[in-house]
């Protein structure tokens, strides 16, 4: 094809210039007519038709065949052909439909060929193809949204675009937008596609503006409506957002970040602020309370006090109300929970006075108080209200107030004034110190100390000694030292103040203590202190660092963010109290115009899931048997109790988690103090090596204060028991219980059985008990341990076997039933258990004589009334050489019984000690046979009946 385009060309080149050259004279050589034709042929052409309108027409001279297309190397293949209409005269066309959006402009050559095959001259053709309105406008987007603010006209709310395919600007342009929609809504669009808002919007009346919008193009053809919604906001306030409401925390997990997607809205767009140079963020944890710092109480301030080292010196002026305490009965301790000592004083009549044996009325130079305190603004608004914590006054005749603790004006005041005889009189002294600290009036729980040498007064506030902003520390005011008073003594007063002219309280305290004590002699260690407020819980941002709240700055947004994502909740303990701990983020922004905007407060809290509850386990051996010797000399109640705590099956704690805060031993019945005894092994010294307590008393023996496993466990294993008398017990049972934090968490009931072990009798005793009533013959048993075997002094020794009674958890003693016979004569030597057999003997003999000679002076042939009297009187029972022992011990051990000689009991006891010993379980029957009297109490049946004689 190119070869033939060339030889073409090359064809027309040279008939060019041979016509050229010959003037065009030959009429025999095809020629084309153009009045100038370095300008060509100009065609139009429209997408939708087939021939092409070309100006000037195209027409030739000389024979003519034929129109040659000359195809342009550059501008490709033209899709045209040209059709001669009659020898001279042509027309071009195109083969197939053009597209304007494809090729709008097509340029080639043409030449007319004689049917010599001569060629004329070549000139050029240039098409344009016209363009047809056959696409309509199209939206770049399928729908629009955009959020404005409530209350603003704005110049540009959004704009929307619309484009068409057309070729030509007639039809390919965009000329128009139109909202579709009511022409109520106060929105209007130019000719660029720009939506603007005619009025102020309102949230109020419609949080969305929903427009229908259309384009147009130059041709007018509309497209396809575009939606486009317009959201209305309230105006911007500044606040963080990502933050969640609620953050489950689970013991034992380690610090967990509270804030991890959290975002500052600082409302840039905001006219008022149109740039951040500041921003300051404060989180706090609000989850304090008494006793613990952040936290609700885990030990009692008893124990806090022992584990943070507290002078053992300090003495408590609010203790539980009860036996010792009676001063205090005044007091309102909090009804929901006793053990954490919380009082409440109400303003108007709670109080108590402090009598001298609890705490001497004068302090030394240096002293130390300490307290946990609530307390709120007064509700009157009162500036010159005074508050008592403690008070020192004179009982009568004058109100002069020697030393106090109190609050007034939301400041901590402490007053002391100096007695005459502890300087000069004419030389002022410092006498009141006075602190303005928040934390007084905040109503929240806070730890307070003042340690006192004077002159010098230092306070600490939650465990931290205080430092004012200033650095200028207290206002001081010094006054004179007290003037001599003779014969007026002085009143002390927790929670308000003693009047002595008026013999009434005043200036009561409205608000909670807890932990109320005062040191004598010296101060308190500031360690000491700073470990009764330390709080293991509570926010961070550094392990082991546990803060009530955190602040953080930056100078940009994205500063403040990553700090903030940092901040983390943690709680060191095993076993954290449950439940929830309130969060709270407040943000102050500063503009660059100066202003300072408050951001939105955000809301959070932690919640603290339950800790897996651990197990305290005791256990070691049920039962121990020992002999008389044993129980006398003392022995050790639980030898080889085993103590664990675990917090879950078979998963023992760290030794550090492993502690106790309570055990009690307990013994019903009470013990009998005039034999029975427990005891602890070096007792006195108990403190010193551990930081437990022991009470000991009739009941039991009562544990308390926070320490390991392991040191509760030798205390408990150095329980003693003893027991002057076990021949009158066959056991005694002690019941044992633990319990950590205060009694949340408690042990099993552990019961151990210490069984006495009696001798067994020799077979001739045998054979008197099998004869002897049961009651006699347990009484037989006792009368073994105090008269020596005189078998052995015969050569008749027999070895003594050993048997451990019947042992019966909820029996603690032998039955021992109290007689019902009289001895009749002074006291008689009868320990031999032959004699008393020999003795009953006889008496039955007796019996029977006197019964077979009663009936014998019956008979019909009785003589007269009156001999029968003086036969009657003869045959009478003759007691009065007579004695009937029951019981061979009622020389050491009588009976509750009437005797005839009071000083028949050797030892005094009480008859109490049988009473409380009532019960027996060596007769088996008892428990076949419920209805069955016990056989102790046919013991009657030995009592003389003459009811026939």
């Amino acid at each position: 094809m190119i070869v033939r385009f060339l030889s073409v060309l090359c064809v027309g080149v040279f008939l060019t210039a041979v016509y050229g050259a010959e003037g065009n004279n030959n009429e025999e050589i095809p020629y084309l007519e153009l009045d100038e034709p370095d300008e060509g042929y100009h065609g139009l052409i429209k997408e939708n038709e087939t021939l092409v309108e070309v100006t000037p027409p195209i027409r030739a001279r000389g024979p003519l065949c034929s129109f040659l297309i000359l195809n342009n190397i550059h501008h490709g293949e033209a899709p045209f052909e040209i059709m001669v209409i009659d020898e001279n005269e042509a027309r071009l066309r195109v083969r197939y439909p053009l597209n304007c959006e494809k090729r709008r402009n097509y340029k080639f050559d043409i030449a007319a060929v004689g049917c010599d095959g001569s060629y004329s001259n070549t000139v050029p053709v240039h098409i344009t193809v016209t363009d047809v309105n056959e696409y309509a406008p199209v939206f770049s987007q399928s729908a629009y949204v955009k959020t404005v603010d409530e209350g603003r006209i704005y110049d540009e709310i959004l704009r929307v675009e619309a484009t068409d395919k057309d070729c030509t600007p007639r039809y390919g342009d965009v000329c128009k937008y139109e909202i579709l929609t009511d022409r109520s809504q106060p929105f209007t669009i130019n000719v660029e596609g720009v939506i603007r808002n005619t009025e102020p919007l309102d949230y109020e009346k419609s949080h969305n503006h929903i427009l229908s919008v259309v384009a147009y193009d130059c041709g007018m053809m509309q497209s396809t409506p575009v939606m486009v919604t317009i959201k209305v906001n309230k105006p911007c306030r500044a606040g963080w957002k990502g933050v969640a409401e609620r953050v489950d925390y689970a013991p034992g997990t380690g610090p967990l970040a509270l804030f991890p997607a959290a975002r500052l809205e600082t409302c840039s767009s905001d006219e008022r602020c149109p740039g951040v140079t500041r921003i300051q963020a404060a989180v706090s944890l609000q989850a304090s309370r008494v006793g613990s710092g952040c936290d609700r109480d885990t030990y009692s301030l008893h124990s806090q006090r022992t584990i943070c080292g507290l002078d053992p010196k300090t003495i408590d002026l609010l203790p539980s109300p009860g036996a010792g305490n009676e001063w205090a009965k005044s007091l309102k301790p909090d009804s929901g929970r006793d053990g954490e000592q919380m009082f409440e004083f109400d303003g108007e009549t709670t109080s108590a006075i402090v009598p001298e044996s609890v705490l001497p009325h004068s302090l030394t130079s240096s002293f130390s108080i300490s307290t946990w305190m609530r307390h709120a603004p007064p509700a009157d608004g009162d500036k010159h209200r005074k508050e008592h914590v403690l008070c020192l006054a004179d009982d009568h005749k004058m109100n002069r107030h020697h030393y106090a603790l109190f609050v007034r004006n939301c400041r901590l005041i402490l007053l002391l004034r100096r007695d005459f005889g502890e300087g000069d009189l004419n030389i002022f002294r410092p006498a009141e110190w006075r602190w303005k600290i928040p934390e007084v009036c905040d109503n929240e729980w806070h730890h307070y100390a003042l340690n006192i040498r004077f002159p010098n007064v230092d306070l600490f506030i939650d465990g931290e000694p205080y430092r004012s902003l200033d650095g200028k520390g207290p206002e001081v005011i010094d006054d004179w030292p007290l003037h001599p008073a003779h014969g007026v003594n002085t009143t002390l007063v927790v929670g308000a103040c003693w009047q002595g002219t008026e013999k009434d309280m005043k200036h009561h305290l409205r608000g909670w203590l807890a932990g109320l004590g005062v040191l004598r002699g010296a101060a308190q260690p500031s360690h000491a202190l700073s470990c009764l407020a330390r709080c293991r819980e509570g926010l961070s941002l550094a392990p082991d660092l546990y803060l009530k709240s955190v602040s953080v700055e930056g100078d940009g947004v994205a500063d403040v963010e990553t700090l903030l994502r940092r901040v983390a909740y943690g709680d060191a303990r095993a076993f954290p109290t449950p439940g929830r701990r309130n969060v709270h983020v407040a943000t102050t922004i500063t503009c660059d115009n100066g202003r300072i905007i408050k951001a939105r407060p955000a809301e959070s809290y932690i919640m603290v899931l339950a800790p897996q509850t651990p197990s305290i386990l005791l256990n070691g051996s049920a039962d121990v048997a020992r002999d008389y010797a044993h129980f006398r000399a003392g022995l050790t109640v639980f030898p080889d109790l085993g103590v664990s705590v675990r917090a879950a099956p078979a998963h023992p704690l760290a030794d550090e988690n492993q502690k106790l805060d309570s055990c009690v031993v307990s013994v019903y019945p009470a013990l009998n103090p005039d034999h029975e005894a427990l005891s602890l092994r070096a007792a006195a010294d108990l403190p010193l090596r551990y930081d437990i307590r022991a009470a000991v008393t009739r009941d039991g023996v009562i544990l308390t204060g926070a320490d390991t496993v392991h040191n509760y466990q030798k205390v408990l294993r150095e329980i003693e028991y003893s027991n002057k008398k076990p021949a009158y017990y066959l056991n005694r049972v002690f019941k044992l219980t633990c319990s950590e934090l205060n009694g949340r968490f408690t042990s099993n009931e552990y019961v151990q059985t210490l069984t006495v072990v009696h001798p067994h009798m020799s077979a001739a005793n045998e054979v008197a008990s099998r004869e002897l009533p049961s009651g006699i013959a347990d009484k037989a048993d006792v009368a073994r341990e105090s008269v020596p075997d005189r078998g052995h002094a015969h050569g008749h020794a027999v070895a003594p076997r050993v048997y451990a009674a019947h042992a019966q958890r909820d029996a603690h003693a032998a039955d021992v039933p109290a007689p019902r016979l009289i001895d009749l004569r002074p006291e008689q030597s009868a320990n031999h258990v032959a004699l008393l057999i020999g003795v009953v003997a006889v008496g039955v003999v007796v019996l029977a004589a006197g019964v077979g000679v009663a009936r014998t002076r019956r008979s019909p042939r009785a003589p007269a009334a009156p001999r029968a009297r003086h036969v009657d009187s003869e045959m009478a029972w003759d007691d009065s050489a007579l004695t009937i022992t029951v019981n061979p011990m009622e020389e050491s051990v009588p009976s509750c019984g009437t005797h005839v000689n009071a000083a028949d009991s050797s030892d005094g006891e009480s008859c109490s000690d049988s009473d409380s010993e009532h019960h027996d379980s060596s007769d088996e029957d008892d428990e076949v046979m419920p209805n069955k009297q016990h056989k102790y109490r046919n013991i009657s049946q030995l009592e003389w009946d003459n009811s026939t004689m």
